[in-house]
């Protein structure tokens, strides 16, 4: 009997198996998970997880009981140590596992500031996982001072919850605005002026030299010179996928795992999905970090092992929640040259992208009925002009039948 093991235990791990079962593979399932707890959702750690809105039970993706009842074999706390591709084995901490297919979902880890910026102090955190969050939170209160590096939408999540909780926040990025990396100047002026009502210090285009203190930090220095005093720091200043495992095996690694538009990696038997593969799109490679992506490629790759042989072709949806405002993001805004802006009632606001005459992608702030239209329109490849996005006129929802 055929034997599929899956290496990663986050939403593209826990999808991939799940599909399995669904799409009648009847083999043996074993998937390996580094962290001591069943798969579980990652947006909510730095949101309602970190303001205790949120039981840990609740982030699970699925109850444990759901493996077991789907014959799916489930490896918590068991870090991989090494893939050979050769004798077609994963080695464990705890023991070595034959497959006969493999997957791997690895995710992302986050990026750390060098120890000779002070990465290693205490009271230096990132925000990927539960025990990043766990170790963080007694940190947070009324009269307490962060420092948060990196203005993407991590630091800017991380901000907004520990404002909320009554932290004196500052906030630093390198670049000459917040979410420059990802989003147009309108998007980055709206969740500036968000953050500085919420009394939060955002300080754009300064770099930070180094934290200062012995063992635990006690404050920070910039480019300019000029220092300030701090409790603890969260560094958000990205992440990389997680390609130490498939890199170490010889798979071919860049920018991620380089899997083919079905999801195949370099070697026959072994595949990718999720944060952690870089795959072809429209004549050159991405690599998407979302939870969409993780699901639908997740499910595609497993249909795929089954011998479905489908390509890739997704439709990138993100989403980011900050004090009261849901941004919600269709498309990808990539090689934009325009932004037409949409006001709505009670403070709905939406920015549209365009390259040219054609629709990319669409940022909506509190504005879901936009958001949805714009999803759908790129879908569907329609462009309606600029000029009918801005009118106040214009019937939104008569676009989708143009």
């Amino acid at each position: 009997m055929e034997h599929i093991v899956v290496i990663g235990g986050g939403q593209a791990g826990s999808s991939l198996v799940a599909r399995l079962r669904t799409a009648g593979f009847e083999g043996a399932i074993t998937l390996v998970c580094g962290e001591a707890v069943p798969p579980y959702q990652r947006p909510p750690l730095s949101k309602a997880y970190l303001l205790g809105e949120m039981e840990e039970a609740r982030l699970y993706l699925r109850p444990e009981s759901f493996y077991a009842e789907k014959d799916i074999a489930l490896r918590l706390g068991s870090p991989v140590v090494a893939i050979d591709r050769a004798a077609k084995t994963v080695t464990l901490e705890d023991g070595v596992l034959p497959y006969d297919q493999l997957a791997l979902t690895t995710g992302s880890v986050p990026r750390r500031l060098p120890a000779a910026m002070g990465g290693n102090l205490g009271g230096v955190y990132e925000v990927r996982n539960l025990l990043d969050v766990g170790r963080m939170q007694p940190a947070f209160g009324p009269g307490k001072r962060a420092l948060i590096v990196g203005g993407g939408y991590i630091g800017l999540e991380a901000a907004a919850v520990a404002a909320k909780l009554g932290v004196e926040v500052t906030l630093v990025e390198m670049a000459p605005r917040i979410l420059q990396r990802v989003a147009a100047p309108e998007t980055s002026d709206y969740f500036r002026e968000l953050h500085r009502a919420h009394g939060v210090d955002i300080r754009e285009g300064l770099g930070l030299e180094t934290l200062l203190g012995d063992e635990q930090v006690s404050g920070a220095r910039f480019s300019d010179g000029s220092e300030i005093a701090v409790d603890f720091v969260i560094v958000g200043v990205g992440i990389a996928p997680d390609a130490a495992l498939a890199e170490a095996a010889g798979l071919a690694v860049d920018n991620g795992i380089v899997v083919d538009g079905q999801g195949r990696t370099s070697d026959p038997a072994i595949w990718a999905a999720g944060d952690c593969a870089t795959f072809p799109r429209n004549g050159q490679m991405i690599r998407l970090e979302s939870v969409q992506n993780a699901i639908d490629q997740a499910e595609l790759v497993a249909d795929n092992m089954l011998g479905a042989g489908r390509d890739y072709d997704p439709m990138p949806w993100f989403w980011s929640d900050q004090y009261d405002v849901k941004l919600q993001i269709a498309g990808l805004n990539t090689g934009y040259d325009r932004v037409v802006v949409r006001k709505g009632d009670d403070g709905a606001l939406s920015h549209w992208y365009y390259a040219g005459d054609t629709l990319l992608a669409v940022d909506a702030m509190n504005d879901s009925r936009n958001y949805m239209i714009g999803k759908r329109l790129i879908e569907a490849g329609k462009s309606p002009s600029p000029e009918q996005i801005t009118d106040p006129a214009t019937n939104m929802k008569a676009l989708l039948r143009q």
